[in-house]
């Protein structure tokens, strides 16, 4: 969410910024807050001179009533109650003004870095940058639930008709076990790059809900539990950033460099949907997660070092990727900045999605009232997320690149003291 003050000071920047993104049809809202904004100032310039006109006639009232002038007395006290029924009408008003503002406000998005590249959605994406030398074996890889099912791991079918529906799943043997290795492996990997190791709830009420997020992101992902202002989680950055919610941290005390793990859970409502035969696209996932609470002159540092976490971390398994810098039309309203890493793909022969970095300025803090203590006074925080591991998706990657001949999975020598000090499964 934008300053109003500086909507209001920069109206054809932010306009511009909107065209950027290729969300003309929110540009008539500018002007509608910049209305709105001045309705409410003058709205608020006149309480005030009531109410200073309010203290003038209370100083009267006792003046005359001492010098025994009741009736003008009683004129002042008229006079009194009609502005106060002024100044309740003023209220009202304002706070309307208010109330329509912030909505409208909530959908204006942020202004974006001078460097992200303009598109208009994710087939513009610039990739910036490969990691590793892709490999196409000289035998056939089989889609990633054959080799699962080849080596008993994954169940779809008793989770899909019988349990669950589309989007879920069952891990089994030692491709679960794999699954978890992983996910231990990314915890260890982040706490020896110095984050803090930290498992969250799994559930947020809705003002967290809408301090981290979008109102589209929203409604396609999140899960409402009825009955309650609870929300389960998409991801554990929600959780986290909603941390430091109304909290003023000394400068001291930054940077905020926390990972964390937890279960996710994601409508998937979209262009893209879930998947029948397959784990990319699911309901139910599992994620190794980093968050940045800094201050903004160093928030462009810390976003370099999360997507390099993420970089190292596939390359330690022996996994090719790439980074993408994520065009105008594809980064989500809260965000300044954002990259996706891709893993390499031997059968598809291409690379996908296993990650996302994100700096989103203040944005979040704007909304959360996350601060910092500084010398000349407090000042708002940036926020930066991203994702160090997500299986079951990344075991499409873990397994199409370990893949051998004979159907088996070679173990990398990082992951094996989490398999029990297995080298393959079979």
């Amino acid at each position: 969410m934008l300053d109003i003050k500086f909507l209001r000071e920069n109206p054809d920047a932010v306009k511009e910024n909107i065209k950027k993104k290729f969300q003309d049809e929110k540009l008539p809202m500018v002007d509608e807050v910049i209305e709105l904004d001045r309705k409410r100032r003058d709205a608020q310039k006149e309480a005030d001179d009531l109410k200073a006109s309010r203290n003038t006639l209370s100083k009267q009232i006792g003046a005359l009533m001492k010098e025994g002038r009741k009736e003008e007395a009683e004129a002042v006290k008229k006079q009194v109650t009609e502005n106060a029924e002024k100044l309740a009408a003023l209220e009202v008003q304002q706070a309307e003004a208010e109330e329509k503002m912030k909505k409208i406000m909530m959908v204006i998005p942020q202004m974006i870095d001078p460097s992200v590249p303009i598109g208009k959605d994710d087939s513009e994406n610039v990739e910036i940058e490969r990691f590793g030398e892709p490999v196409v074996p000289d035998f056939e890889v089989p889609y990633h639930t054959e080799i699962m099912e080849k080596l008993n791991g994954i169940d779809l079918d008793t989770a899909r008709d019988k349990t669950s529906g589309n989007g879920f799943y069952y891990l089994m043997g030692d491709i679960a076990r794999l699954h978890s290795a992983v996910l231990s492996y990314a915890r260890d990997f982040m706490i020896d790059r110095g984050f803090t190791y930290c498992v969250p709830p799994f559930m947020i009420r809705s003002n967290v809900v809408t301090g981290v997020m979008s109102f589209a992101e929203m409604e396609n992902m999140m899960y409402k539990i009825e009955g309650e202002d609870l929300y389960l989680i998409g991801t554990s950055e929600h959780s986290m950033i909603g941390k430091f919610i109304d909290t003023i941290t000394p400068e001291s005390e930054l940077p905020k460099t926390l990972t964390s793990y937890s279960p996710c859970f994601r409508k998937e409502v979209g262009a893209h949907g879930i998947e029948e035969r397959g784990v990319y696209r699911i309901h139910q996932f599992e994620k190794q997660e980093m968050i940045v609470v800094c201050k903004p002159e160093d928030s462009m540092k810390w976003y370099d070092v999360l997507w390099q976490n993420t970089v190292d971390f596939f390359r330690s398994l022996d996994i090719p990727v790439r980074t993408l810098e994520c065009c105008s039309g594809d980064l989500a309203d809260l965000k300044v900045k954002s990259c996706d890493v891709e893993a390499w793909s031997p059968r598809q022969k291409k690379y996908f999605e296993v990650g996302s970095c994100s700096n989103l300025g203040d944005a979040q803090a704007r909304r959360l009232n996350i601060r910092i203590k500084g010398e000349k006074g407090n000042y708002l925080a940036h926020t930066l997320n991203n994702t160090c591991v997500a299986p079951p998706r990344m075991l499409i990657a873990f397994l199409e690149n370990n893949l051998q001949a004979d159907g088996s999975v070679r173990i990398p020598k990082a992951l094996q003291p989490y398999m029990g000090g297995k080298t393959e499964i079979r």
